[in-house]
């Protein structure tokens, strides 16, 4: 990633943000800026989050960056969700898409950071919410994410979280990506 971002940059991040979050539930209101600042920067290590735009899950920027990363204090697809992430432009694209229901394609990596961990999502379906309803459900710890151009490549890698591992999440859809677990988790029971 670039140490700076042209104006026109700016301009194109700010655009994929405000549709991002015209969908997104904002936290907590009496929350302060400084507690959304410090869970957001958990997301990902400092020589990323030092120098990245803090933004809430409403939209409402907390600290200006310069790096082209975006740390929010929870993923705002997910109402009321306080897990932090860091996305690079490609990732707020694929945040955008999945925001207003629209396709994600992309010509190059991206790449996310949820050093903090996430909420319990079932791996197969992005639109379920019933832990109940036989889908593979997990919740992963510290993980990155990244998105490929061409998922086909990575046809070899598994669908099932608990194997070890990379695995793919969401494979079947256009949100699908890969998930490169930090540590070792449990199927819930």
């Amino acid at each position: 990633m670039l140490n700076t971002i042209t104006r026109s940059q700016r301009r194109f991040i700010t655009a994929i943000i405000s549709v991002v979050l015209l969908s997104a539930a904002t936290v907590s209101n009496a929350e302060t800026a400084e507690a959304k600042i410090a869970r957001a920067i958990t997301a990902a290590p400092s020589d990323i989050t030092n120098e990245a735009t803090i933004m809430d899950v409403d939209g409402a920027i907390l600290r200006a960056g310069t790096n082209g990363w975006v740390c929010l204090p929870g993923v705002g697809l997910i109402p009321g969700d306080q897990h932090p992430m860091c996305n690079d432009i490609v990732w707020m694209k694929w945040m955008a898409a999945a925001a207003s229901g629209s396709a994600f394609t992309t010509d190059v990596i991206g790449v996310a950071y949820m050093l903090a961990g996430d909420p319990m999502m079932n791996n197969d379906n992005p639109m379920a919410t019933d832990p109940n309803d036989g889908g593979v459900w997990r919740q992963e710890g510290p993980h990155v994410m990244m998105l490929f151009p061409d998922m086909a490549v990575l046809a070899d890698l598994p669908r099932n979280p608990f194997v070890g591992g990379p695995y793919i999440t969401w494979s079947e859809t256009p949100l699908a990506h890969v998930t490169l677990p930090m540590e070792a988790k449990e199927p819930p029971k």
